[in-house]
């Protein structure tokens, strides 16, 4: 499995579309086998679902998404954590352990931009 943190240096970006790039970790059998970042090529409508699919990507951790980023990926059947923050290795571990929540539903922040944690 593969999981994508969207990242600003080691901190889990509150932007998925405007991070600096994707912390990326290969999971098997519950644990971190590999780990390796993708800077971010650019934001526009669209393009970083399927930048991240291509990649073989089965998951993205995100502090906060837009809407057409989030139906573009269940689109593609990539499940969306949103609602994150912290440190990328605590948040990772976190998931690898099952104690990383789904959450659903728009930020007060962003709730009228479309944004949900």
């Amino acid at each position: 499995m593969k999981i994508a943190v969207a990242s600003e240096g080691n901190q889990v970006s509150m932007h998925f579309g405007h991070c600096e790039g994707f912390w990326v970790f290969e999971i098997e059998d519950s644990k971190i086998k590999n780990s390796y970042f993708l800077r971010n090529p650019g934001h526009r409508p669209g393009f970083l679902p399927e930048f991240l699919k291509e990649r073989g990507v089965d998951c993205v951790i995100s502090g906060g998404m837009g809407m057409s980023a989030l139906e573009l990926f269940e689109s593609y059947g990539i499940d969306v954590i949103t609602g994150a923050e912290g440190e990328v290795l605590e948040v990772i571990k976190k998931y690898v352990e099952g104690e990383l929540k789904k959450e659903k539903g728009p930020c007060e922040e962003h709730g009228s931009h479309g944004h949900f944690h």
